[in-house]
């Protein structure tokens, strides 16, 4: 048994809680609203984001930041939160501990990797991060999954696979720590994307292709950052991509199947009642290919309709008007120039 603290009472952290609870662990679910952990504790489930499921009596919910200092400390708040709940869970880790953040995004400010955002606030601390395809509300109900956990250290990614691999829950290890982040983040832009196709009431012809060409896209801009061009064909690339694009539970799908039938993204948002990474993740992504000189058409149209007022439809025509490309450039330049 191991003490395991996890930061963030939403539908992931719960889920967390309750599958390394029935790991063996002595787990505490650390929340920041005192009568929301107190209803928690009483009625042993999350009503607000884990209905349905039950918590089992070796979990803790609370507000206390002293149980942080435990073996392992998970990180389960949205990625624009992850700079300060860092500062604030700092005094209470146990020095040298492992911290696992499983947000899914990029810092907008800095664009930076939140495993970087974390290195900078814990610079006592191991790193990793956990992605894959793993929707909280199939974790939560012991329904077989598969994720990946990455760090630059391959002792602390194995002994992360050690505490939570359970024969529902397969934990693999990679070293690609950018290559996984990336994956993580930018699937939420292309799942926006195949949201407002079926809002649009397009089919499947133009998910898989809003897909297929998203993890081209995704690819080319994670390698120009140090990624490794294999993590993106794996689980938190295309595996992470197809949950996110088509799942019920998928939050971006559903915000982006709203956002193709007309209604603004304010109202959007409030529908979905929370955080969608995928609106925030397009502007970066979108700034980083800026930056970095890389096409990202999709990206860029899904910019458009965010935060230019574009419509869906007129975004759609521009993207199948683009001029003649390759599919694959790479491969033609090299057999071509051959």
């Amino acid at each position: 048994m191991s003490k395991v603290a996890i930061y963030g009472a939403g539908s992931w952290g719960s889920a967390l809680a309750v599958l390394l609870t029935k790991a063996g662990h002595q787990v505490a679910l650390v929340g920041r609203q005192s009568a929301e952990m107190v209803r928690m504790d009483e009625l042993r489930e999350n009503v607000r984001y884990l209905p349905g499921v039950v918590l089992p009596s070796g979990l803790t919910p609370t507000t206390n930041l002293k149980e942080l200092d435990a073996d392992l400390v998970v990180l389960s708040v949205p990625s624009h939160c992850v700079r300060a709940a860092a500062r604030l869970v700092k005094p209470n880790l146990r020095p040298g501990g492992i911290v696992v953040n499983t947000s899914k995004g990029l810092e907008e400010t800095t664009h930076s990797r939140l495993s970087e955002v974390l290195k900078e606030e814990l610079s006592a601390q191991s790193i990793a991060v956990l992605s894959g395809p793993s929707h909280a509300e199939e974790v939560g109900r012991d329904m077989p999954t598969t994720v990946v956990v990455a760090s630059e250290a391959a002792g602390v990614a194995e002994r992360v696979q050690d505490l939570m691999m359970t024969p529902k829950f397969r934990v693999y290890t990679n070293p690609d720590m950018i290559g996984v982040e990336l994956g993580g983040a930018l699937k939420n832009v292309i799942a926006l994307c195949t949201g407002i196709a079926e809002g649009l009431g397009f089919g499947d012809n133009t998910k898989a292709a809003l897909m297929t060409r998203g993890l081209a896209e995704i690819a080319r801009l994670g390698v120009a950052l140090g990624g490794h061009p294999l993590t993106f064909a794996g689980l938190s690339g295309v595996g992470d991509l197809i949950v996110t694009c088509t799942s019920q539970h998928s939050r971006n799908r559903r915000a982006g199947v709203a956002l193709g039938r007309g209604k603004p993204l304010d109202t959007v948002l409030q529908e979905v009642g929370m955080v969608v990474e995928g609106v925030r993740n397009t502007r970066v992504a979108y700034q980083l290919s800026q930056e970095k000189g890389i096409p990202m058409p999709i990206t860029q149209q899904a910019y458009k309709v965010l935060f230019e007022g574009t419509d869906p439809k007129v975004a759609v025509t521009d993207l199948m008007m683009r001029g003649k490309r390759h599919e694959l450039e790479e491969v033609v330049e090299m057999s071509w120039l051959k």
